[in-house]
């Protein structure tokens, strides 16, 4: 609809323009005078500066309100650190910590007198330096001229450090940095199955599927054992078949009960499951898995799938493996790749992933390829049941079971196939107490093992490719040089330079060098990119507890024998276990039933849960003293070489200092409140 014509404006218009024409013909110039001195314009144009002027005063108190939040923002989380540090210190003292009552080890008092030595090394040096005798450095005769007690000793301390303990400190740390090596990461060739299973699951011959046996050790488990009974009891695989033994050595009667009625609800569907409860439990999971294996019924089976509680296996695991194995009579073991459910969960956890998608991407996958051999990985893996006849089955010597079944069956000729592909959901310790555990098992049973079977691998019938293989990259390079070359260097060798300043260190042995094998180990997993700082100081880190434990392991100290079970969360919902369950092709009526008793189930579960979190032991953070005794040897290696003006070594020694005191505070992982 149009709008109606404005008369009075059309009126007001047309006199304007007439009293303009008037003015034009008095006086021509009269217009140009108007547009240069109109006060409308003046008044519009300081309108304008002040309205600029008060937008730009508002950007900048929005910027300085930025600033100020983030300032705030810091300044609170590092208040809030040091409560959080000041409470663990205060609490550490307590009689129910048991890290305060453990008795100190020799590393630690190693440790703690080479922190004594570098605190007076340095109270010597900044004494020098608020003298002068840094500039000008005095000698032994001009020494002994003065009477100065204190130059005379700093004199000979400097002839003593630069003709004796400088030039094999020197040597350890250019020379002995050639023992970091980095298997060859050659992209490995994808092992061909002969033949694969049909998924019609109704025109299905079930002579063409081999008898397999599934065992499932656990200990203690009251987290993840439902879920873990669970992915492995709805394998697509002929029922008659597969038998799953559960392998239970739960001390806790409640956790036993729990799992004995998850194992009747699945008998009770049809599956072949059986509960095995071993009343004298000795030699851990060795002894656990040696006992499931000396039944009368196994020598009906073919192969024996191996899952521990935490893990997953997906619905056609078995049908992704075990067909490796038609036409390769000599093929021992089928290993697949872990894969977490919590890999994000936390900074350390995305440091843990970094690390094992390194050995899986790189170490499995070459050695497989190259050389058909590799460790067994413990779990997630098929094993031919003759190779494990063949080589011994089963020993309780060592706390690596599993890398000892893997060395022997390779002895005896027997080959593996890695399988990158082929992916199996787990768990990663979220604290650092559980790391610092399996850390120390992982270590510690290698050398162990090592010990025991050094003279068998000599006299083995492999080639001595092989043989050379086994002994330098398997065993020293992995597990023994380079946690000890790591923990020398960086927290031996380098803050002992900076008070032997005689004996340097090269850039590339502190800096370059580091950083291309943490960018090497990062590559598998390109998303943890951003992580590769924290990556190389987390790891100097950890090299004190690998350190710790590869010497008690070679040497048989401390609790080099002891096993300490690494504590899950569960981390996989609910939903995910029962998308599994709907996934098997069962009638309606059994489903339900399913789904019912699963309920049940898991409220009797959280009953107990419940009452236990009443009468537990309550959990909380601890300190951890080689790596605070640590901390301060970095922090104090720091400042003395501020004072002679080292610029990477002080960066490097304050940031890796600084990690050690975070590790040793117990401020990295979970954090219980």
């Amino acid at each position: 609809m149009s709008r109606a014509p404005n008369y009075e404006f059309q009126e007001w218009w047309n006199k304007q323009r007439e009293n303009q024409g008037e003015l034009l013909s008095e006086n021509p110039n009269s217009l140009l005078t108007v547009e240069i001195r109109s006060p409308t314009a003046d008044r519009t144009a300081d309108k304008d500066r002040t309205r600029s002027a008060r937008q730009l005063s508002w950007i900048y108190l929005l910027k300085f309100q930025q600033i100020a939040n983030s300032i705030a923002f810091l300044t609170n989380g590092f208040v809030s650190l040091l409560r959080t540090a000041n409470r663990r210190i205060t609490t550490s003292d307590s009689p129910s910590d048991l890290e305060s009552r453990r008795p100190q080890s020799r590393l630690y008092r190693v440790i703690k007198v080479f922190l004594v030595i570098i605190v007076v090394l340095l109270v010597f040096e900044l004494v020098a330096y608020f003298k002068g005798w840094h500039f000008s450095p005095p000698t032994v005769e001009s020494a002994a001229e003065v009477v100065d007690l204190v130059e005379y000793l700093y004199a000979n301390w400097l002839e003593i450090r630069a003709n004796y303990l400088a030039p094999p400190l020197q040597i350890c740390g250019s020379s002995g940095f050639g023992a970091w090596m980095l298997l060859d990461q050659i992209p490995g060739l994808k092992p061909v199955a002969f033949v694969e299973y049909s998924e019609d699951v109704e025109n299905v011959n079930v002579e063409e599927y081999p008898m397999v046996l599934v065992q499932i050790p656990m200990c203690n488990e009251r987290e993840v054992y439902q879920q873990s009974i669970a992915a492995v009891c709805i394998q697509d695989w002929p029922r008659e078949r597969m038998l799953v033994q559960v392998l239970d050595d739960s001390d806790d009667l409640d956790v036993q009960a729990l799992i004995k009625a998850e194992v009747q609800k699945w008998q009770q569907r049809g599956v072949c499951i059986l509960y095995r409860h071993r009343l004298i439990r000795t030699g851990y999971k060795a002894g656990n898995l040696k006992s499931a294996m000396s039944c009368d019924y196994v020598k009906d089976y073919e192969f024996v799938a191996i899952f521990d509680a935490d893990f997953q296996p997906g619905q056609d695991f078995l049908k992704k493996t075990i067909p490796y194995f038609r036409g390769h009579d000599d093929l021992a073991l089928v290993q697949t790749r872990w894969a977490f459910v919590n890999k994000d969960e936390n900074l350390l956890t995305r440091l843990q992933n970094i690390n094992l998608a390194f050995h899986f991407e790189v170490e499995q996958q070459v050695n497989g390829v190259f050389i058909n051999f590799f460790g067994f990985n413990g779990t997630a893996g098929v094993w031919r049941i003759k190779a494990l006849e063949e080589c011994g089955g089963w020993l309780e010597r060592t706390t690596v079971e599993d890398m000892d079944i893997a060395v022997r069956a390779h002895l005896c000729g027997w080959k593996f196939i890695y399988l990158n592909d082929v992916k199996c959901l787990c768990e990663l310790p979220e604290s650092y107490e559980a790391y610092k555990k399996q850390q120390h098992r992982w270590h510690s049973g290698p050398m162990q093992l090592f010990r025991l079977c050094f003279v068998d691998i000599l006299h083995s019938k492999v080639s001595w490719v092989k043989k050379a293989n086994m002994i330098f990259l398997f065993f020293l390079l992995r597990k023994l040089i380079l946690p000890f070359y790591s923990f020398t260097l960086f927290c031996i060798i380098l803050p002992l330079t900076m008070f032997l300043p005689e004996a340097q260190l090269p850039v590339w042995v502190v800096c370059y060098v580091p950083g291309l094998m943490s960018i090497l180990n990062i590559i598998p997993a390109p998303r943890s990119f951003p992580f590769i700082v924290p990556y190389l100081l987390f790891e100097n880190t950890i090299s004190v507890t690998k350190f710790n434990a590869m010497i008690s392991g070679l040497f048989q100290l401390g609790s080099s024998y002891e096993w300490i079970v690494t504590k899950k969360l569960g981390r996989s919902s609910e939903a995910d276990l029962f998308g599994m369950m709907e996934n098997e092709s069962q009638p309606l009526a059994e489903s339900t039933n399913l789904h019912r008793s699963s309920s049940e189930s898991g409220l009797a579960e959280l009953n107990k849960l419940e009452m236990n979190k009443k009468t537990g032991k309550h959990k909380r953070n601890r300190l951890y003293r080689k790596e605070l005794a640590l901390a301060f040897i970095l922090l104090t290696a720091s400042v003395r070489s501020l004072l002679s003006a080292q610029g990477i070594h002080f960066y490097f020694l304050l940031f890796q200092g600084v990690t050690f005191l975070v590790v040793g505070l117990d401020l990295i992982g979970e954090q219980v409140s």
